[in-house]
C-alpha cells in the first residue's frame, strides 16, 4: 500500500502544480502568458491530468475516484481514508510548489489583485454563489466525470485512458464548469485550500470553508456514488 500511497501523492501534487500553476500564470502580474484566459486554463488542466495518469498509472487522484472503487469492490474499504488524505496532502505539496515558483508575481500583484482572485487561483467558487445549485452542479459535473472514466477504462488499448481522461476534463470544464470551476475532486480543491491558508501570503482573503466543505468538499462523493451504481447497474461495468 505504500507504494500506492506516495503515488497518489505525487500523482495529485503534479495534477495540481499544472492546475493551480496554469492560473497564476494567467493572472499573477508580469508572467508571460498572463490574460491568456479559461480556453488556455482548461486546457492545461486537461492535459495535466493526462500526463499525470501517464507518469503514475494506475492511480485515482481523487477521493471521489476512491469512492467509486471501493463500492465497486475494486479498492479494499480500508484503503478509501489513506488514500484520500494521501491525496490532499498532494494537493497541499503541490500548490506550495506552485507558490514558490511564483512567489516574485504574487509580490509583484500585491495591491493590484484582490484578495479573493488570489484565493481562487488556489481553491474553486462559485459565479453566482446559491449553495444547493452550486451543490447540484458539483454533484452532477462529478456523475459526469466519474461514469466517463469508468467507460473509457473499459478500452484496454495502451494510452487511451490517460488521453480519454484528459478529453473528458477539458470537455466537462467547457460544458459545464462555468457556474463552480468544476473541481469534481476534494483533493483538488481542499489541498489548494489549505494551502492557501498556511502558506505567508500578503492581504489574504478568508478561505471560506463553508462552500469548501460542502460544494467541492461534500458534492462529489454523492456524484461518484450514483455514477459508480449506474454504471455497475446500467451497463455492468466493475
Amino acid at each position: 500500500m505504500l507504494h500506492q500511497l506516495i503515488a497518489e501523492f505525487m500523482g495529485t501534487a503534479l495534477m495540481i502544480i499544472f492546475g493551480v500553476g496554469v492560473h497564476c500564470s494567467t493572472v499573477l502580474k508580469g508572467t508571460k502568458y498572463r490574460g491568456s484566459g479559461h480556453i488556455f486554463a482548461i486546457t492545461t488542466w486537461g492535459f495535466g491530468i493526462t500526463i499525470s495518469l501517464f507518469i503514475f498509472g494506475n492511480v485515482s487522484i481523487n477521493p471521489a475516484m476512491v469512492l467509486a472503487q471501493c463500492l465497486l469492490g475494486n479498492i479494499p474499504w480500508t484503503a478509501f481514508v489513506p488514500y484520500s488524505i494521501a491525496e490532499v496532502l498532494g494537493g497541499v505539496a503541490g500548490s506550495v510548489i506552485v507558490w514558490i515558483m511564483y512567489a516574485d508575481h504574487f509580490k509583484a500583484s500585491a495591491g493590484e489583485i484582490s484578495p479573493i482572485t488570489i484565493r481562487n487561483l488556489f481553491s474553486t467558487s462559485p459565479a453566482i454563489r446559491n449553495l444547493p445549485r452550486n451543490f447540484f452542479v458539483e454533484c452532477f459535473d462529478t456523475f459526469i466525470f466519474i461514469a466517463g472514466i469508468l467507460a473509457i477504462s473499459t478500452v484496454k488499448t495502451p494510452g487511451v485512458v490517460p488521453i480519454g481522461v484528459g478529453l473528458l476534463v477539458w470537455a466537462i470544464g467547457m460544458g459545464l464548469g462555468g457556474p463552480t470551476g468544476f473541481a469534481m475532486n476534494l483533493a483538488r480543491d481542499m489541498g489548494p485550500r489549505i494551502a492557501h491558508a498556511i502558506l505567508p501570503i500578503a492581504n489574504k482573503a478568508d478561505n471560506d470553508w463553508q462552500y469548501g466543505i460542502l460544494v467541492p468538499g461534500i458534492a462529489p462523493f454523492l456524484g461518484a456514488a450514483l455514477a459508480a451504481w449506474f454504471m455497475h447497474g446500467f451497463f455492468g461495468i466493475s
